[in-house]
């Protein structure tokens, strides 16, 4: 099996001490892949829409400067959201730091209600889907925003390219536990896939109180919640294996009979 591990914070202050106090229990523990929260590397999104961007973009680098420097270090992959500067403009991303390198995804699908509208504040394209992922270790790695999740065009793309584990860092927050636990349970069966989830925790106070509660967890590919965390700041630590991935797919074999049609 292979090691990875969720981690569950709130904004991060500008010195790296947190972080590199994590990826060292990190490499202690043999763990090769970490999935950070929704918004700890930036501000939370109410926050950043008051913020100028020179300011978010400082924020920015020197998140990327320190999680270059530490991949590197503790030889860990992180996938982390990060907000990208251009100019006047801020991109929506994930990003995912190596020991020797960076990339960064357009997120592609943003959340625009009235009290919570990414999709008006960051210039990120409006294209069609395409799936991140990267190889390791043997294993196939999707990575999908929060809001992503909802949409069958992202779980589609998850079952042609064959994708292991889904990570996901979401900033789930009001009542939303159930249901946020019933959606991944149903993904994660309906796709015979690992999904991790790294949830904020922490709170930003408006009229009303956002509570981010943690929970972050890992679901295995039979569609059960394997390991759970609270509602502070936290890290899970799992083991993910090749086997329940194969014998989950051989049990329901959703994707022999979405094949046997696709050449009709």
């Amino acid at each position: 099996g292979m090691k990875i591990a969720a981690l569950q914070l709130s904004t991060l202050p500008m010195s790296e001490a947190k972080l590199d106090y994590y990826f060292r229990i990190c490499k202690q523990k043999e763990v090769e892949v970490v999935l950070l929260s929704e918004y700890a590397l930036n501000s939370f999104f109410k926050e950043l829409e008051t913020m100028p961007p020179s300011m978010i973009k400082e924020q920015s680098n020197h998140k990327i400067e320190a999680l270059k420097k530490l991949c590197a270090t503790y030889n860990l992959h992180v996938i982390a959201p990060i907000v990208n500067v251009k100019g006047e403009f801020c991109y929506k991303c994930n990003a995912h730091f190596s020991p020797k390198s960076v990339h960064f995804f357009e997120q592609q699908f943003l959340i625009n209600y009235k009290h919570w509208n990414e999709e008006k504040f960051f210039a990120n394209a409006i294209a069609k889907y395409t799936l991140p992922t990267f190889m390791h270790n043997g294993f196939r790695f999707g990575i999908v925003s929060g809001y992503e999740l909802h949409f069958d065009a992202v779980w589609t793309e998850v079952m042609k390219k064959n994708v292991d584990i889904v990570l996901t860092a979401t900033s789930s927050t009001f009542d939303s536990t159930k249901r946020w636990e019933e959606l991944l349970k149903m993904r994660a069966m309906l796709n015979n896939t690992y999904i991790l989830r790294a949830n904020r925790v922490g709170s930003f106070k408006e009229e009303q109180t956002w509570q981010f509660y943690g929970q972050s967890l890992l679901v295995s590919p039979f569609g059960d919640i394997e390991l759970s965390l609270g509602d502070k700041e936290e890290i899970l630590i799992a083991t993910i294996d090749k086997e329940p991935l194969a014998e989950a797919r051989k049990l329901w074999g959703w994707k022999k009979q979405i094949s046997k049609r696709e050449s009709l």
